[in-house]
C-alpha cells in the first residue's frame, strides 16, 4: 500500500514516515502544500496523509482539488485544530477521517488501516503475477494458494516490485521506496532482502518471480 505523507513539520514528517515504512507500507512525502498537490495529482497513491495547515498551499485546496477532478483516494486529515467547526469544515472538504495533533501513532496506523480496507478507489486491492498473489490491504502475500510470511521490509519490496511487474525497479529506487529516509538503507542491505525473498517465494519447482537485471536492477515478472 502506497501512500502520500504531506506535512511541513520536518521532524514529524521524518519520524511519521520512519514508523510508517517500518510497519511495510511504501511512504511518499512532500514538505508543502504546493509539492504536496503535485504528487497527489499524479494519483499513484492509495492513501493520503495530509496535514491542514501547509505553507504554499492549504491542505483543505489540496483536498477540494481532488475532490473536483474525481479523485476518490482516501484521506486522512491532520490538524492542530480541535472545533466542531474544523471538523466540519475538513470533512465538507472531502476529508474521510480527522486526525487532531499530538496523537499516537499506534491511533494513526489504526485510522490507516480502517481507511485502507475500504478501498474505495481500488476495485481490486489484489495483484497477481502468475500464482502470487499480494493483498496491497490486508497486506498478505500467497503463492498457489499458500500463506507466505514476510517481514515489513520484505513485503514493501515485494509490493513495490509488483506493482510496476514487468518494469525494472533499480536498487535505489527501492531503498527510497522502502527505507523512506533511513539512513540504514543502502542498496546492499536491499539486495539481502531480495535474497530472503527469493528463498521464500521461490519453492523448489515454481518459476522464479524476482529477476536480476544485471546493471539495472531487478523485475517482477515471470519467464516461461
Amino acid at each position: 500500500m502506497r501512500l502520500l505523507l504531506i506535512e511541513d513539520n520536518d521532524e514529524l514528517r521524518a519520524s511519521l514516515a520512519r514508523g510508517l515504512g517500518s510497519v511495510g507500507y511504501l511512504v511518499d512525502t512532500a514538505a508543502d502544500g504546493a509539492a504536496g498537490w503535485q504528487a497527489a495529482a499524479a494519483a499513484e497513491h492509495d492513501l493520503i496523509v495530509l496535514d491542514r495547515m501547509l505553507p504554499h498551499l492549504d491542505g483543505l485546496e489540496i483536498l477540494r482539488r481532488l475532490r473536483r477532478s474525481g479523485s476518490t483516494v482516501p484521506v486522512l486529515l491532520l490538524t492542530a485544530r480541535d472545533t466542531v467547526q474544523d471538523r466540519v469544515e475538513g470533512l465538507d472538504a472531502g476529508a474521510d477521517d480527522y486526525l487532531v495533533k499530538p496523537f499516537a501513532v499506534a491511533e494513526l496506523l489504526a485510522r490507516i488501516r480502517a481507511l485502507g480496507r475500504r478501498g474505495a478507489h481500488r476495485p481490486d486491492p489484489v495483484i497477481t503475477v502468475d500464482d502470487l498473489e499480494v493483498d496491497t490491504v490486508a497486506r498478505t502475500v500467497r503463492r498457489a494458494g499458500r500463506r507466505i510470511e514476510l517481514t515489513p521490509k520484505e513485503y514493501a519490496v515485494l509490493e513495490h516490485l509488483i506493482l510496476r511487474a514487468g518494469a525494472v525497479v533499480t536498487r535505489m529506487e527501492l531503498v527510497d521506496q522502502v527505507y523512506a529516509g533511513e539512513t540504514a538503507g543502502t542498496s546492499n542491505i536491499v539486495d539481502a532482502l531480495i535474497a530472503r525473498l527469493r528463498r521464500k517465494l521461490h519453492p523448489p519447482g515454481s518459476l522464479p518471480i524476482i529477476h536480476t537485471r544485471r546493471g539495472f536492477g531487478y523485475e517482477c515478472s515471470v519467464e516461461r
